[in-house]
């Protein structure tokens, strides 16, 4: 994979897509929209690592900041940073 897609700063939405197969991006941050805060560098797809692919995809890995109000409602006040693969994101709109 090339350069990564997304920058520090940038709105990102998550994927809302439930697998029958292990995944990184826990439910409770699926379809909310963050604020890209790191680029980690790339690592292998874990999804694909856990069901056994022998050369998991590697992509660009971010950590991803979420109003901790927008994931479980109030009193808020704070962050929730999560790490995410590239496929899991798209530009928030």
């Amino acid at each position: 994979m090339g350069e990564p897609r997304f920058a520090v700063g940038d709105r990102v939405r998550t994927s809302t897509v439930d697998p029958p197969h292990h995944t990184r991006l826990p439910r409770y941050a699926r379809g909310q929209v963050g604020e890209v805060v790191e680029v980690q560098g790339t690592w292998p797809l874990a999804d694909e690592s856990a069901q056994g692919v022998a050369e998991p995809r590697v992509e660009p890995v971010y950590t991803v900041r979420f109003p901790a109000a927008d994931l479980w409602g109030p009193p808020g006040g704070h962050w929730v940073q999560v790490e995410l693969w590239e496929s899991y994101l798209e530009v928030a709109r």
